[in-house]
Order: structure tokens, then C-alpha cells, then sequence
């Protein structure tokens, strides 16, 4: 059996974030079975998490003997055996393994640094020069990704696994206007998160914190 750990609760206002979401929609798509593993804050100090997850985050996920941390690289494993997540056809298959790294890599890193300022540290002094900044580089990074999506469907052809976790990346996002401001993207989240396996991973993941 598959174990993916979570935590049992959070703020209101990241619920739905969460990275283990990424990996239980990936596992859904993939028609894989697993159980989550709910830990609390208190858990993620203790020696025996952080041999399985070093920095004490979620989500860690275990396979048989296999032990794997980073929400990026879970999805890979997964998305190799999957022929929903990764095209067969090795062109196809590197180029949805690209947008993989560009949603990590490329927009991410400028994404995240925004929505922690706005929901943990907007009162902070330096916070309104620093977000500034960030709006610039927000809208940039939307723009080129929307210049490129044009009227796609998806990034390249079907559904992939760059898909999955560049909406999940867009979905940081969901406190503000940025993603509704470029409509192209509004239109390709919503069709992401439209599909059954995202439906069943979200219920899921909240659902958790439903029982607190």
C-alpha cells in the first residue's frame, strides 16, 4: 500500500494548498490506491519523520520499500508508470517533463514569495516595497505562460503531469486576481481542476480537516 503524509489540520486560509495534494492527484489519475498518513505540527520534529522527510514538510511517501520526499519528485515517480501523466512517445514524454520543472522551477519560486507576504507577512514594515517587486514578477511569469498556452487545452496536447503541477502552482494564487486578470489561464485551471481525479484528491485533502 502506498502512505503519502499530510497534516490533520491548517489555517482556513491554506486549505486546499497543501502540497500532499499534488501527489494524491497524481495517484488518482494514475488509478493507484493509498492511504494518507495525518500528522500533526508537533510531528514534524520528531527523529523518526525527518528520516523520512529531512526538512519535517509534507508530503513524504512510502511504496513498498520506497521512501521519497519533495512533491516534485513523488510526482515524477508516479507519473513514470502512468501513461495519463507522461506520454509514451519520448518527444512528447521530455516536453511534459519540461513544463514539470518550469511549474517548480520557473514559476513557483516567483509565485510563492508573493502569497507568503500576502497571508503571513503583509503587516510587516518591509512588506508593501517587497510585494511590489513581487506583483511585477508575478504578472510577468502569467503573461509569458499565457503567451504560450494561447488557446491550448492543455501545455502540450493532452493532460499531463506539467499540468497537474502547474495548476496546482496557479492555485497559490487563489487569494488574489492575478490568475482571473489573464482569462486564457483562469480557463486552463478550471479545466484542470474540473477533472474527477483533482475532484476526488481535493475532497480528500479536505476532508481531513473537516474532522478536526
Amino acid at each position: 500500500m502506498i502512505a503519502v503524509s499530510a497534516f490533520k489540520w491548517v489555517p482556513a486560509m491554506v486549505q486546499g494548498q497543501v502540497r500532499d495534494l499534488r501527489v494524491r492527484w497524481a495517484l488518482e489519475e494514475a488509478g493507484l490506491k493509498y492511504e494518507a498518513l495525518l500528522i500533526g505540527f508537533e510531528d514534524q520534529s520528531t527523529p523518526a519523520y525527518r528520516r523520512r522527510q529531512p526538512f519535517g514538510q509534507v508530503p513524504a511517501y512510502q511504496e513498498d520499500d520506497l521512501e521519497l520526499f519533495e512533491s516534485g519528485a513523488i510526482v515524477m515517480h508516479i507519473a513514470e508508470g502512468s501513461d495519463v501523466l507522461l506520454p509514451r512517445e519520448p518527444s512528447a514524454r521530455a516536453r511534459a517533463i519540461t513544463w514539470m520543472f518550469a511549474a517548480l522551477n520557473s514559476m513557483e519560486v516567483v509565485i510563492q514569495p508573493l502569497a507568503e507576504v500576502d497571508l503571513f507577512f503583509s503587516k510587516k514594515e518591509w512588506a508593501p516595497g517587497y510585494r511590489s517587486m513581487l506583483d511585477g514578477r508575478v504578472k510577468t511569469r502569467l503573461k509569458e505562460l499565457a503567451a504560450y498556452l494561447g488557446d491550448k487545452a492543455y501545455l502540450e496536447g493532452e493532460f499531463t503531469a506539467g499540468d497537474l503541477l502547474m495548476t496546482t502552482v496557479l492555485r497559490i494564487l487563489g487569494h488574489t486576481e492575478y490568475v482571473k486578470n489573464e482569462p486564457r489561464l483562469a480557463a486552463y485551471q478550471s479545466r484542470c481542476e474540473a477533472r474527477p481525479a483533482f475532484q476526488r484528491a481535493l475532497g480528500a485533502q479536505l476532508a481531513s480537516f473537516e474532522k478536526r
